[in-house]
């Protein structure tokens, strides 16, 4: 499995250079600030929405949590990065020394598209077109092997599938829980 791995992390790694712009977008858009002020204009326009605001809300939930649990992972399994592990990696953005377990880029961005897949489709299948695309910019610029970025992607589909079904849960508890309204002409 790992030799499959290797030969995965090359072929994307070892990727022409032209799509070097493209990939540092989604590798390391975020950091920028005109991409955080953007994605916050999204964010708005999406919870302004009726059709959109749970999944936005629960996205927003489901994020940092999966962002987290990234980060104890990397702190308890301790999985070397490719920047660090292989001679031959092509190291596109500043070389991070710190563990890769689980893709936290790729983790967010599975967290959001799905927690907008069970509310949005049309939404989710976009967000899930962007963590795609993150999860192989990482493995491009050299930070993660492809078994870490399926990793990230696990968590943060994980993740946003728990908020998004205990959230369901609660509003049948709330609904089952709530008094009957009375109709007109009716005593209680």
């Amino acid at each position: 499995m790992r030799e499959f791995d290797l030969a995965v992390f090359r072929a994307i790694n070892h990727a022409p250079d032209w799509l070097e712009p493209s990939m540092l977008f989604f590798s390391e858009g975020n950091k920028w600030w005109w991409v955080r002020i953007g994605l916050l204009a999204v964010l708005a326009f999406f919870a302004w929405r009726k059709s959109t605001r749970k999944a936005t809300v629960l996205a927003m939930v489901a994020w940092p949590i999966a962002n987290a649990a990234c980060d104890a992972l990397k702190f308890g399994m301790r999985l070397p990065r490719p920047s660090v592990d292989l001679a031959d990696a092509i190291v596109r953005v500043e070389r991070l020394t710190s563990f890769g377990t689980a893709s936290a880029h790729s983790a967010t961005m599975m967290a959001v598209a799905v927690a907008f897949l069970f509310y949005n489709r049309t939404a989710g299948l976009i967000w899930l077109g962007v963590a795609v695309l993150t999860g192989v910019s990482r493995v491009y610029v050299g930070v993660h092997y492809p078994y870490q970025v399926l990793f990230g992607w696990g968590v943060g589909a994980f993740i946003a599938t728990v908020a998004v079904k205990s959230w369901t849960a609660f509003e049948k508890h709330r609904a089952a829980s709530a008094p009957a309204t009375a109709q007109p002409g009716e005593s209680q």
